[in-house]
């Protein structure tokens, strides 16, 4: 049996939905849609999720506001795959975000960047180029 990846899905967790969305938007120059949220939470949690391909590799997720769970500070970091880091990179401050470490090498595995975002959350950036 083939090996699967171990994640399935993320969530980032913002203060402001509006405004993170803009973010990863700017930065990864995708479009995030919004999930319907059952009765009985709605208004109490909202949820844009990232770009998804159900019978493809890798995994997605979401960005959620959820009344009680504060943004930033967390000890999670997703890493977004990119075709060259430093291009997402250059996107970060412009977007609202702040640059943490700029491009390097992993060695065989690639380049990471490591950003912030407007929300204060750390995410990665990651590119084999």
């Amino acid at each position: 049996m083939a090996s699967k990846n171990p994640v399935v899905w993320f969530e980032i967790y913002v203060s402001e939905m509006e405004r993170a969305q803009a973010f990863y938007e700017a930065v990864l120059g995708i479009q995030c849609s919004k999930l319907p949220m059952p009765d009985e939470i709605q208004g109490n949690m909202m949820m844009a999720a990232f770009p998804m391909n159900m019978n493809g590799p890798g995994a997605s997720g979401a960005l959620v506001k959820m009344d009680g769970f504060n943004a930033g500070g967390n000890s999670t970091i997703v890493y977004f795959h990119c075709d060259d880091c430093a291009v997402e990179e250059s996107r970060v401050e412009k977007a609202g975000g702040k640059v943490f470490e700029t491009k390097h090498s992993i060695g065989e595995y690639g380049f990471i960047s490591l950003a912030y975002d407007t929300e204060g959350n750390m995410f990665g950036l990651h590119s084999m180029l």
